[in-house]
């Protein structure tokens, strides 16, 4: 406690020698502006942190969230960036795929997240390829004469999912024999494919559909992305021995841009799929107190109770974790992006982000 006190005297969050006139949003509102409609996934965990993360901040305000969604989440940070003045009470609640380049490299966009200032984030430890045993066998036989067709990989339809993108890396570099079969409307339908044998092989970063399927005996998680925490790559608990594609695919793409695509791929996928941030050029002392207050509240057991019932795995992610992953994307070349919507169209698959 006296650590904390310590550090909020120090951005001027409590009263004393060091600061005449403290920080407080006592008696006042915090937008946190959510770039999708209600009941969506970053809606979800934003409401989330919203129930609870005004105690937490100097004065205890409260804090609503404010639906505004359109173009996958682009107007509402076009709006974050124009309208929302950095005193504090506007913050916003973004998703992984708002911070990707190939989203905001567009005339319609007028925000870049690198200059945002980042609370901290949530992540679910990054996704799985699980596949049917039976199909194993047939996934390195590149001409698909000896053993059997090629393995089945599911997909959905319209935008392509970023977690699906193992498989195609597996085809590049790896030489795995597979085609695509898309048009699946989300995760509950892949895996009702999988489970019925219509497909061999999908990706999600969900829980709980993969252990349903594991029970069964007849599923295995093939390779998994794996997230950055602290800096470093890990393997995610829940999907055992399985190996990280990162380490598989290391040393064998000598194409230099392929190269940067990879790790572009990489970079976006370990990061958090949540992210909270205030606008530019808010204050030093505004950011500091968001930080304290973001920590403690991800520390709150009432907080950790409340987010295992909402989703199955809640893991906060560093404000400079965060910071260095969008940082990381952003300086990747349209060159390796373009690399990727080359490849992935290549293997015959559609609507590739």
């Amino acid at each position: 406690m006296i650590r904390l006190l310590a550090c909020l005297a120090a951005v001027g969050l409590v009263a004393g020698p060091l600061s005449a006139q403290p920080l407080s949003f006592k008696g006042k509102t915090v937008s946190m502006i959510v770039g999708y409609s209600a009941g969506g996934g970053t809606d979800l965990a934003g409401r989330l942190i919203a129930s609870m993360f005004g105690r937490y901040l100097p004065g205890e305000p409260q804090v609503v969230v404010q639906n505004v969604p359109g173009a996958e989440g682009l107007m509402a940070l076009n709006f974050f960036v124009q309208q929302a003045k950095p005193d504090g009470l506007t913050i916003t609640m973004g998703s992984g795929s708002q911070a990707e380049p190939t989203h905001y490299r567009n005339s319609q966009s007028r925000y870049d997240p690198s200059t945002f200032n980042y609370v901290g984030g949530a992540g679910r430890g990054g996704s799985a390829l699980v596949m049917a045993n039976a199909a194993e066998a047939r996934l390195q036989n590149k001409d698909g004469a000896r053993d059997g067709p090629p393995v089945v990989m599911g997909t959905t339809s319209g935008a392509f999912r970023s977690n699906m993108q193992m498989a195609a890396w597996g085809k590049e570099v790896l030489g795995w024999n597979l085609r695509w079969v898309g048009g699946y409307r989300g995760t509950s339908d892949l895996f009702v494919a999988l489970d019925r044998g219509e497909i061999d092989m999908t990706a999600t970063s969900n829980i709980a559909p993969i252990a349903k399927m594991l029970t069964t005996g007849r599923f295995k998680i093939l390779v998994q992305s794996g997230s950055i925490r602290d800096g470093r790559l890990i393997a995610r608990g829940e999907f055992g021995d399985a190996p990280l594609m990162p380490t598989l695919v290391a040393n064998k793409i000598k194409d230099p841009v392929a190269a940067k695509a990879f790790e572009y791929w990489s970079t976006l996928h370990s990061g958090p799929d949540k992210w909270l941030a205030l606008p530019p050029h808010t204050p030093d002392a505004i950011v500091a107190a968001y930080r304290v207050a973001y920590s403690r509240l991800v520390s709150d057991p009432d907080f950790i109770e409340r987010s295992k019932r909402l989703t199955d795995d809640f893991t906060p992610v560093s404000h400079g974790d965060t910071d260095a992953w969008i940082k990381a994307m952003g300086h990747t070349s349209q060159e390796a992006l373009d690399y990727i919507s080359t490849m992935v169209r290549g293997q015959g698959v559609s609507g590739e982000r």
